[in-house]
């Protein structure tokens, strides 16, 4: 069997109706008689329920709102810091002069990931559960 040689079958031949009663499809076309489905211009809306109360309009509606605007933060790791000297305050400017961020715009929280072997104090900075633990901020 070669492609070539295949029948196509995935264009279906368009019927054409209202050709008379021979075809088949003649008189009502097979829309049935009279009726909001015969005319060509009033189209049910899609979900429309017949006129009983919609599906939406039945369910619970939820309390509150949903605050949509969320914190977007640039992270660094714990491991990434060791580039600095010892003592340095680390703040997002200096995270910026070495790369390590892309912009002053959004905050920055430091993750725990790797290891930090030198002594630093922060500023303008937020921490994970996991940086605290290894910082030594929170007893575990």
């Amino acid at each position: 069997m070669q492609q070539h040689s295949l029948k196509v079958t995935a264009h279906k031949k368009h019927r054409r109706v209202g050709r008379g009663n021979a075809s088949g499809h003649g008189n009502y076309s097979g829309r049935g008689c009279n009726g909001q489905g015969q005319h060509d211009s009033h189209k049910v809306r899609v979900l429309f329920e017949g006129g009983q109360t919609p599906l939406m309009m039945k369910l619970p509606k939820l309390k509150g709102f949903k605050f949509h605007i969320k914190t977007c933060y640039q992270v660094v790791n714990l491991e990434k810091l060791n580039l600095f000297p010892e003592n340095t305050k680390i703040n997002p400017e200096k995270l910026e002069e070495k790369g390590l961020i892309r912009s002053l715009q959004k905050p920055v929280k430091i993750l725990g990931r790797g290891k930090l072997e030198k002594k630093l104090q922060f500023e303008n900075v937020s921490f994970s559960e996991t940086a605290k633990k290894q910082l030594g901020f929170v007893n575990s």
